[in-house]
């Protein structure tokens, strides 16, 4: 499983997270103790952020074809990428979309990806 996102440890453990002012919004997929369905299979609790014991921000990067990448997501054997290196002809060359300025994702199988961690920053 790949993660870019926030994640807050509150009592000990560890949720999907949203930062919100002084509140943060901790998700889990089951019922639970004051959380609240969203969707289903999405529940909610919003606590104050003094409560919370740690806040980071977890993100997946990996290596594909020498060049580093963010990994964003999943699907088939697939991994959505976001290319970090910052260099618009090695992007060119990999083909990989403009998805912004600056800013250049594709997909790459899973099989050509070394390097794949988690991060917290």
């Amino acid at each position: 499983m790949t993660r870019d996102g926030y994640v807050a440890r509150w009592r000990g453990r560890e949720y999907q997270a949203s930062p919100d002012g002084g509140d943060v919004r901790l998700y889990q997929a089951e019922p639970g103790d004051s959380f609240v369905e969203v969707r289903p299979g999405r529940y909610v609790r919003v606590v104050p952020a003094t409560e919370v014991e740690e806040l980071a921000y977890v993100r997946t990067t990996c290596t594909w074809k020498g060049q580093p990448f963010i990994v964003l997501g999943e699907h088939d054997g697939w991994l959505r990428v976001e290319y970090t290196g910052g260099r618009w002809p090695v992007a060119q060359a990999m083909r990989l979309e403009a998805f912004d300025f600056g800013v250049y994702q594709g997909w790459a199988p899973v099989g050509e990806v070394t390097d794949l961690r988690e991060q917290r920053v």
